[in-house]
């Protein structure tokens, strides 16, 4: 008599069978393994023949590994290599890019222009705005923060619980209260909630943190409700100050077709994005941008480098706003318009393979963030470089990732999930379904 479990077996092998082929996944080395043979304990220091080899195999190592980046949003299609003379030089853009400094290796004059670009496409005057070229989207939030704070020093700090991990950092760095709202099933601030909590402080002055693309699930807060509702509890713009998250879709937005218009023109104070995730850098860095009534209450001026402090940082990297500059000069208007709208096109694209091989999976209008099922397989997200929250995980599609690189993922995927699902473990081992009770 035959045995039914080894039955089933048999035909759960089969039907996995004709899945595609999962390519093994990379053995990843330890830190500690990685660092013993990067350690610096040479007394004499190592030989040029030695550092190059080092230096080699970690480019091998991240060759290989970018073709497998999936979840975090960073574009890593670029070409650089016309800016590599540009390391024989320290460059220092220490101080106000608008006054200059005294260290003449500086690049304020194409931070400058990088700055001119987002202003006028977030919709603001060259003599009305100030802002410079950041180290990455998190001094972006810092700076736009501090500007409402300064204005408003007893100010209440409102931003949806979807937030970035840096704007709760940032509430308690300068010891702010700080009211998390509640978001909708899409990841979009509840104006329901903001409303009852800033009704619950109206006797305070509303600092606004909004996410324009939330971390994981890119929802875009709405801005113009978020006003509306300022004004209906009697909140003036004399009394709220809205900084505007844009990490990565402050720059895509403006390029797609019915999206809401982040702008100027509408009561915010600051808006921040980062710079190696859309355009693609290889050092991280970002923009913000303020209204420069606003920059006076807490810029210095310093003697010593012949320029004003009114940046978090001092010496500031002069290389970053070189390579936005290199970037936004070789694209023009139109190559990131064709960009934004390929990423999009490939996210739908994602987002119906996954549904169609049976995995959940949602993605917000005008975002390029396919959120899905958690993979159960912690190596299988290694491989990929998934970030996860909770029950769910998501692919950023950016610039690099293809459709082959899709077409792979969701392959890999299907069949790993039919494995979980039908073996109920991570890994299939030798055992009989029986054996699992």
């Amino acid at each position: 008599m035959s045995d039914p479990c080894l039955m089933e077996i048999e035909s759960l092998s089969t039907a996995a069978n004709l899945l595609p082929p999962v390519v093994p996944l990379t053995k990843i080395e330890s830190p500690q393994n990685v660092s013993t043979s990067l350690a610096i304990s040479n007394l004499n220091g190592d030989t040029k023949e030695n550092l190059a080899h080092l230096i080699n195999n970690y480019v091998q190592s991240l060759s290989h590994t970018k073709m497998h980046i999936l979840g975090f949003p960073v574009n890593l299609d670029f070409d650089y290599e016309a800016l590599g003379q540009l390391l024989h030089f320290h460059i220092n853009n220490a101080g106000d890019p608008f006054m200059g400094n005294c260290f003449a290796l500086n690049s304020t004059s194409f931070e400058l222009c990088v700055l001119d670009w987002f202003a006028s496409l977030w919709g603001i005057q060259k003599n009305e705005y100030w802002g410079y070229v950041t180290n990455g989207g998190t001094e972006g939030n810092l700076y736009g923060i501090l500007v409402g704070r300064e204005q408003f020093p007893e100010g209440i700090l409102y931003t949806s619980n979807e937030s970035h991990y840096s704007v709760f950092k940032i509430a308690r760095m300068y010891r702010m209260q700080c009211v998390k709202v509640a978001t909708s099933s899409s990841g979009e601030i509840d104006c329901a909630h903001l409303k009852a909590s800033l009704l619950a402080h109206k006797d305070k002055p509303a600092i606004i943190n909004l996410n324009i693309g939330t971390t994981m699930k890119g929802a875009i807060d709405d801005v113009d409700l978020v006003i509306q509702t300022l004004e209906a509890c009697g909140f003036t713009p004399d009394r709220f100050y809205i900084h505007c998250d844009g990490a990565l879709f402050g720059m895509m937005l403006p390029f797609i077709e019915h999206a809401p218009r982040i702008s100027f023109k509408k009561p915010i104070g600051s808006i921040a994005i980062s710079g190696h995730k859309f355009l693609g850098c290889p050092i991280p860095c970002g923009v913000v941008i303020t209204r420069s009534k606003h920059t006076n209450s807490f810029s210095r001026d310093i003697e010593i480098i012949a320029s004003r402090d009114a940046t978090i940082t001092g010496s500031r990297n002069g290389h970053a706003p070189i390579f936005l500059w290199y970037a936004l000069k070789k694209k023009g208007l139109t190559g990131v318009k064709k960009e934004v709208e390929r990423c999009i096109a490939n996210a739908n694209y994602l987002y119906d393979q996954l549904r169609d091989a049976g995995i959940g999976v949602v993605k917000n209008e005008y975002s390029n963030i396919v959120v899905f099922e958690k993979p159960l397989d912690d190596g299988f997200a290694r491989r990929w470089s998934l970030s996860s929250s909770g029950n769910i995980a998501h692919v950023v599609v950016m610039q690099h990732v293809t459709i082959e690189m899709l077409d792979l993922f969701v392959s890999e995927f299907a069949q790993k999930r039919f494995l979980w699902m039908h073996y109920g473990q991570k890994e299939v081992g030798v055992f009989k379904l029986c054996e699992l009770g």
